[in-house]
């Protein structure tokens, strides 16, 4: 009896991995599949990975991106957006996508940076002059310059999303000049370059996780922080720290991706469409951020925050304290940050 029940488990098993193999199909990293039985259907079904919850504007476009190659390749190719870190956090969506367990991905520069150090160049304080100088230089050669960076890492990169620009925002009061925030205790995420960049303006960084920052603010144990509006406002920080200086000390850029594994089953065809659906999203994406970040700011404004723009002199004396920062971080491409500097 013991013996029949081993062989029966045994075929079991066997047809259990074949039923899998047959799923799995030609998706590479995707979840099963079956073919409808007249034969139509996908020949291929693909996975995103988004750690942003579904209303975000990165996600919304990653939506959008797979609407796109869905209607181009008339149903040949789908493609399943995962939100709110179903799949994972950044740095494990990142390591699936290099051996091929998840097919597409939307992932910060900032987490990037650690595989391919030439990146962290886009993380350097006060790189662009505005927003629009940021767009011309990743629409333009260097961004390619950037993409191509990527090779041999497992991952091809297909256009870029917006993240925003990041500000600083205090409970003690407007900083108008870079003598206001000396002094300051200043909550940085858990990176030595935003650290040594708050050291540069002669505040004090304190590294801290971002769901603490709000109870740290009201008690007094921060003076203030840094981010993006919609950070800003989602996060409720206006309620314990009513000031907001528009520097615009960051504009970490993020990265639509797709694993090599994934690539390589693709056809020439299929590999043109994708390409051409990322980089309309982006472009949907870019203008849902832009709504985004005006409406926050509109809300905020009438909710009694009291919102101070740096002068030119005072944005060239921020930048010029925080060359330590480019010393440290940028010397291996100094190169590169002056052909940013050249754009116009």
């Amino acid at each position: 009896m013991k013996k029949a029940v081993v062989v029966f488990m045994g075929v079991c098993g066997v047809l259990a991995a074949g039923c899998v193999a047959l799923a799995l199909g030609k998706g590479g990293g995707s979840f099963p599949f079956l073919k409808e039985k007249n034969g139509t259907g996908p020949e291929f079904v693909f996975t995103y990975a988004e750690n942003q919850p579904q209303e975000y504007p990165t996600t919304r476009g990653a939506m959008r991106f797979a609407d796109l190659v869905y209607k181009e390749t008339k149903g040949r190719v789908k493609i399943n957006v995962f939100s709110g870190g179903e799949l994972g956090d950044e740095v494990s969506v990142l390591e699936q996508l290099q051996f091929g367990g998840v097919d597409f991905a939307r992932i910060s520069v900032m987490t990037m940076g650690t595989a391919v150090p030439q990146l962290n160049v886009l993380q350097l304080p006060y790189l662009y002059r505005d927003g629009e100088h940021m767009w011309k230089t990743l629409d333009g050669e260097l961004g390619e310059e950037f993409m191509e960076s990527l090779e041999g890492r497992g991952v091809v990169g297909m256009s870029w999303y917006d993240a925003g620009a990041r500000h600083f925002y205090n409970s003690v009061k407007p900083i108008e000049r870079l003598e206001d925030i000396r002094g300051m205790r200043i909550r940085v995420a858990e990176s030595e370059l935003m650290s040594r960049m708050v050291e540069a303006l002669g505040a004090k960084p304190i590294p801290m996780a971002y769901s603490e920052v709000y109870a740290a603010l009201e008690t007094g144990r921060i003076d203030g922080a840094e981010n993006n509006w919609p950070s800003y406002e989602s996060m409720r920080h206006f309620e314990v720290a009513k000031y907001m200086t528009v520097d615009g000390h960051n504009r970490i850029p993020e990265l639509q991706l797709v694993s090599e594994a994934t690539w390589n089953k693709l056809g020439e065809e299929d590999r043109e469409i994708i390409m051409k659906c990322a980089k309309e999203s982006s472009v949907y994406e870019r203008g849902l951020w832009a709504e985004w970040e005006k409406a926050a700011e509109e809300r905020l404004l009438k909710k009694g925050c009291i919102v101070t723009e740096l002068t030119h002199g005072e944005q060239l004396r921020f930048r010029a304290s925080v060359m330590t920062v480019y010393q440290m971080y940028g010397k291996d491409y100094i190169d590169i940050v002056n052909r940013i500097e050249e754009i116009q």
